[in-house]
């Protein structure tokens, strides 16, 4: 059992906070709390793991009233919180673990709780995965390192940890700023190699047009003297 899935062992019952937006496992996701029912959701997982479910919900597109059953959520644990004077909360929530929504729960509370199944990728038994990662992460590396060429190579480069292929395939969805749909599309995949396979597709159009970029800002902050001459 991965570290992820023992944290939420058990957690059958799991709060469900509806958002216009896809949380990714380990995804960073800062929170504004406001709403009392969501204040006393707080509350609650305070005793119990400070545990809660994100799913996408857009009503402005829906006739539902909330996310429908069989939706792919995820579990996201609150690492940092800050509780204002008026009882608001800014919170800072990690990504654990997705979950298919299976049924309601009532349980007296105002806010959701979902009976849930967490599941993480099927294990790949075509062995192409890590020749896929690979390409990918080679990829993403060249895109980091041209956004900080752009950036005006400042500071010190951060240095991106080489992740399992599941994690690996989450990290690059997070750095791109998809749209929900095509983010909830690569959530609810159970295939690493072909979500890797998507991303590839993304990165190898993205690479090389950001890389030239990043090379034309140097050029131009050089009166365009260069040793390499670009084809404009």
């Amino acid at each position: 059992m991965t570290d992820a899935l023992n944290k939420v062992s058990g957690l059958n019952h799991l709060p469900i906070f509806p958002l216009p937006l896809v949380m990714l496992p380990n995804e960073l996701l800062p929170l504004h709390i406001f709403e009392e029912k969501y204040r006393q959701m707080l509350r609650d997982v305070e005793t119990n793991r400070n545990i809660f479910g994100i799913t996408l919900f857009e009503p402005m597109e829906s006739f539902i009233e909330r996310p429908p059953l069989g939706s792919v959520g995820c579990a996201g644990e609150i690492r940092e919180a800050e509780t204002l004077d008026d009882g608001r909360s800014n919170i800072l929530t990690l990504g654990l673990v997705r979950y298919r929504l299976i049924d309601y729960v009532d349980n007296g509370t105002e806010y959701l709780v979902g009976d849930v199944e967490y599941f993480e990728d099927d294990e790949d038994e075509s062995g192409e995965v890590d020749l896929v990662a690979d390409e990918v992460f080679s990829l993403f590396e060249r895109l980091a390192k041209a956004a900080f060429k752009m950036g005006g190579s400042r500071g010190q480069m951060p240095q991106i940890q080489r992740a399992d292929p599941e994690s690996l395939s989450f990290l690059v969805t997070a750095a791109f700023n998809f749209d929900n749909e095509r983010k909830y599309h690569l959530l609810e995949m159970t295939s690493t190699t072909e979500r890797l396979s998507e991303l590839k597709k993304v990165l190898d159009q993205a690479v090389g047009q950001i890389e030239e970029s990043a090379e034309i800002q140097t050029v131009s902050k050089t009166n365009g003297h260069s040793k390499k001459k670009l084809d404009l």
